[in-house]
């Protein structure tokens, strides 16, 4: 053919980095089928949806099949009273927001890869290591990006640069607790990236999928700062806080009068969802508004601390062994530096042949990623804790 393909493309890895470690994944597999691999690499929960989530979708399913009470397409931004019931979670935290400014989506990592599509041609600031589709999707787009290191010393919770603080704008995507290093912005930290991005006429893009392990003062949203409804969107997702990585539902906040020059964002992103997107189906938000009902709440919660036990147990052999690491606390991973100077995907071929235990490559996370490695607190207790004997014993 003679049409032209997006040749930006050719600017990502031609591999996503879970789809290369499922292909190793499976080949050792196939050459060792008598060993038993614990797999913690891929952030995926393992616990069955909460007992109030299931019964509002089966429910809602049952409404489906009559005729009195069948819906067809959803609203694209969400029904009214998911909606709603995302504005009273904010306020449990202090947070006021409108319903005019959610919009129900089939999860985070769609919203965070599609926002790209309603900006112009602006420098992107990624803190470094990072969510894979945070830079891939704007390398896609033919964007430029500018990444800021996160290491050891400075907690992989990067600032904004000094030298940049007044000068050309920037969109700036934040995540906190971190994927992968499980690190969590303070609010004074936080408030330096809102002044920054006032200062300068900058967007935060703030991926807040992992706040409801967050405990004590650290901040649940962005919006618990000053000044963020005017430079900030936030996006977060039920599939980490009730379980939904199967059943996929998220929503983003674009805050009503947010501006990009003479341009609405609100306004722009409702036309683009309205354009290429259906919207979530009506059993799925039935089961969302059911997980932030307070019955919903608390057994959601009690599956995020069976977790972070699990993250618990994990950071006691790696405390006992000397190994440095960050996350694990208000985080469900756990980001060690690979002992003995080892790579990433050298310790990621250390632990498969010699424990069987799969993790992440931090190199798969960008260039600072590279001599650390993630460990996910999402598997069963029986694997953490057998894990936890095999690393103890290697280590």
């Amino acid at each position: 053919m003679n049409i032209k393909a997006n040749t930006n493309f050719g600017n990502i890895k031609e591999s996503y980095l879970f789809s290369e470690i499922g292909k190793r994944l499976r080949a050792y597999q196939a050459e060792n089928p008598d060993k038993r691999l614990i797999r913690m690499g891929i952030g995926d929960v393992t616990l069955p949806l909460p007992s109030v989530v299931v019964e509002a979708m089966g429910k809602a399913v049952l409404e489906m099949g009559n005729k009195e009470t069948f819906r067809g397409y959803p609203p694209e931004s969400g029904y009214a009273f998911l909606k709603d019931a995302i504005v009273e979670h904010y306020k449990s935290f202090g947070v006021d927001i409108s319903p005019a400014s959610v919009f129900v989506s089939d999860g985070a990592k769609s919203d965070l890869g599609n926002f790209v599509d309603i900006l112009g041609d602006n420098e992107i600031m990624i803190p470094d290591p990072v969510y894979p589709v945070y830079v891939d999707s704007n390398l896609m787009s033919g964007r430029d990006i500018f990444l800021l290191s996160g290491s050891i010393s400075n907690g992989f919770l990067p600032l904004p640069p000094e030298d940049l603080t007044g000068g050309e704008p920037n969109v700036i995507y934040l995540c906190s607790p971190n994927n992968p290093t499980g690190a969590v912005y303070d609010r004074h930290a936080l408030k330096l990236w809102v002044d920054h991005a006032r200062l300068t006429g900058s967007l935060i893009i703030f991926d807040a999928a992992y706040e409801a392990f967050v405990t004590g003062d650290l901040p649940h949203s962005i919006y618990e700062i000053e000044g963020a409804k005017e430079c900030a969107v936030e996006i977060n997702s039920f599939s980490k806080f009730a379980g939904f990585t199967g059943v996929r539902c998220g929503w983003t906040v674009v805050p009503e009068g947010l501006m990009a020059g003479d341009m609405d964002l609100n306004k722009l992103w409702n036309r683009r969802q309205s354009t290429k997107f259906n919207g979530v189906s009506y059993p799925v938000q039935r089961a969302a508004e059911a997980a932030l009902s307070p019955e919903g709440m608390k057994q959601c919660v009690q599956n995020i601390e069976y977790y972070k036990e699990n993250a618990r147990i994990l950071a006691k052999v790696l405390d006992e062994k000397g190994v440095k690491y960050t996350g694990g606390t208000n985080s469900p991973y756990i980001w060690l530096q690979c002992p003995n100077g080892m790579g990433s995907w050298e310790f990621f071929d250390y632990l498969l042949n010699n424990v069987q235990i799969a993790g992440t490559p931090g190199e798969g996370f960008g260039r600072s990623g590279e001599g650390y490695f993630r460990l996910t607190a999402f598997g069963s207790r029986e694997d953490t804790l057998e894990a936890a004997k095999r690393l103890s014993e290697l280590l």
